[in-house]
């Protein structure tokens, strides 16, 4: 499967942005979505994944109650989206795929074989 990300940009701190990842391929919905960022200067960090089927999503405890996580695999697309940002969340925004991942792993970059190019977001204070 192959990822794009788009609708990163600039905003304000306290705004909202929606980033979204679409996936070419037929079986996207036999795949956990997921969204790593890298802040400038530091580590890839888990933000989130949704499995195939939908529903619940996890979230990283850094971004839970401003961050939520969606997938319409009619559209094969997911979406990342921010809230009351701040700019501690300016990084590049990695969208990931992966037929493999559990639940004890899904927080770990090599849990996924798929990865989108990334788009920035960068929140102005």
């Amino acid at each position: 499967v192959q990822l794009q990300a788009s609708g990163g940009g600039l905003v304000q701190a306290g705004g909202s942005l929606r980033v979204s990842c679409v996936a070419s391929g037929q079986t996207f919905n036999r795949y956990t979505v997921g969204w790593f960022r890298q802040a400038p200067g530091k580590e890839r960090e888990f933000v989130g994944s949704i499995k195939f089927a939908g529903g619940h999503a996890n979230i990283a405890e850094s971004v839970k109650g401003r961050f939520t996580i969606s997938r319409d695999n009619a559209k094969t697309t997911a979406y990342l989206q921010m809230n009351s940002l701040r700019p501690e969340d300016t990084a590049v925004y990695y969208c990931v795929a992966s037929s493999t991942v559990i639940q004890s792993n899904r927080a770990s970059q090599t849990a996924y074989a798929y990865w989108g190019q990334g788009t920035l977001v960068t929140v102005s204070s």
